[in-house]
């Protein structure tokens, strides 16, 4: 067994085995710390994330354990991997704590989209390698569940990787309705529907690309009655098909309402001189494919990638 030694950092005790040097604060969330460190061994700049409380409850260790399966098993260059896993426990009475090692990347697309006004060459780039990195999860038969920008991170290279699949699900599982930041979740997960696709990533990575092309968020609810109401202020009213699913009669009227609305959506002004958003063409067509209600019908996903990057 590896000797660890401790330290303290933001006011918690992190025990780390001796390989790992240098440990630095990178950031912090509800399910747990990242710090970098060196790497002794093999003298690489790695990130360590101790879990927050990983066996506190069932759910905990759920996501826990999903989170561990799904990092092992992924291999591809735009999504994040995992080098080591680790505890400092002796005995499984001491096993209390988890500590996921995996490459440490420069800043998140939080903070980029924060900080910098992007081309649309640079976006086109960006989302081209997130879509590689979904195209390999969704192969997997995985739906990451919580596509935002702070779980996707790039480097000092423009390498792009995605992060974070504490809530990532396989496919042919039931799926639960609150999960992904409210800004960037699917019509179909706010309405708590039980049977949803991989489609509610793109829809995700729509909302993402927006974001990055205006530095803005596209759509910025503050619950998700006024998130729905955004939506359809944006792309327009769903057809039937979708009506005929919904069950909460408060979104049933707030459709009807903005159906009787005599203001044309947003995005179809197309021309990039007068439209609010300023998109070009070729990515107002590929947000128009990937936006779209309803999600469940599967887009064109390479003819998508296809008529954007070229």
């Amino acid at each position: 067994m590896p000797k660890f030694h401790k330290i303290e950092i933001n006011k918690t005790e992190w025990e780390v085995p001796e390989r790992y040097q240098m440990l630095a604060p990178v950031g912090s969330g509800a399910y747990g710390q990242v710090c970098s460190a060196v790497d002794q061994t093999t003298n690489q700049k790695v990130a360590i994330k101790k879990l927050a409380r990983p066996f506190q409850s069932a759910v905990h260790a759920k996501r826990t354990y999903r989170e561990l399966r799904m990092l092992k098993h992924m291999n591809h260059e735009n999504v994040i991997g995992l080098l080591d896993v680790f505890h400092p426990a002796s005995s499984l009475e001491d096993f209390q704590q988890l500590y996921l090692v995996t490459h440490l990347m420069g800043a998140d697309l939080n903070n980029i989209v924060r900080t910098q006004k992007l081309s649309d060459d640079h976006v086109q780039f960006l989302v081209y390698q997130i879509l590689r990195g979904l195209k390999y999860i969704h192969s997997a038969g995985i739906i990451h569940r919580d596509l935002k920008p702070s779980n996707i991170a790039v480097n000092e290279d423009c390498e792009l990787k995605i992060l974070d699949f504490g809530l990532a699900r396989p496919t042919e599982n039931e799926m639960t309705g609150y999960v992904a930041t409210r800004w960037y979740r699917a019509p179909e997960i706010m309405l708590n529907w039980m049977h949803y696709n991989q489609t509610v990533d793109i829809w995700s990575v729509g909302c993402i690309m927006a974001e990055l092309l205006t530095g803005r968020t596209l759509f910025p609810g503050t619950d998700h009655i006024h998130q729905l109401n955004l939506i359809m202020e944006v792309l327009g009213t769903p057809r039937d098909e979708f009506m005929t699913k919904i069950s909460s009669e408060s979104v049933s009227e707030l459709v009807f309402i903005r159906s009787k609305a005599q203001h044309p959506p947003k995005f179809i002004n197309k021309n990039k001189d007068t439209n609010e958003y300023n998109f070009s063409p070729p990515a107002h067509y590929l947000l128009q494919l990937i936006l779209s209600i309803p999600i469940t019908k599967q887009h064109s996903f390479f003819l998508s990638i296809l008529s954007f990057v070229r």
